[in-house]
């Protein structure tokens, strides 16, 4: 498992997107709005969004005041989704995953002590990942910011 630019960019829109707060009415992002608060290129991000879009992550309104917004509430995608869908598997190697699975060259990959090692690893990644939503990563981002942003007020 490695997170590429395109998962780490892809992941930073999503929780931006999730920690918008606009009462009951979606709140669409532009991806201009998302590139420069995010430091992300743009051209690169249109990419990333598309692929989003494509796996049913986000919609899109065109127009004036459209943009991005999630297709469906914060708490119901996990970052083990969204990493899937823009880098792949999970597992550090191929005999391992459950999406991809290939199997290995070793002669008995049944007591592989590589692959056990390796089926833990991807197991406590995928538990992690699959396990948390962007509503609770954009909470804790939101407490974060509320701790430190107290701390300033008090010197």
């Amino acid at each position: 498992m490695r997170l590429s630019k395109r998962g780490e960019y892809g992941m930073r829109a999503m929780i931006l997107l999730a920690s918008q707060k606009a009462d009951s009415d979606i709140h669409y992002m532009q991806i201009k709005e998302i590139a420069e608060r995010e430091k992300i290129p743009p051209k690169f991000l249109e990419q990333i969004l598309l692929t989003l879009k494509n796996a049913g992550l986000v919609n899109s309104k065109m127009g004036v005041n459209g943009g991005y917004y999630l297709s469906k509430p914060a708490s119901e995608i996990t970052l083990g989704h969204i990493f899937r869908v823009l880098d792949g598997p999970l597992a550090p190697i191929r005999c391992v995953s459950q999406m991809a699975y290939e199997p290995c060259g070793c002669p008995d990959e049944e007591s592989c002590g590589l692959r056990l090692v390796m089926l833990d690893v991807r197991n406590a990644i995928s538990d992690i990942l699959d396990h948390t939503s962007l509503a609770q990563v954009a909470q804790r981002v939101e407490a974060v910011r509320n701790k430190r942003n107290n701390s300033n007020l008090y010197p």
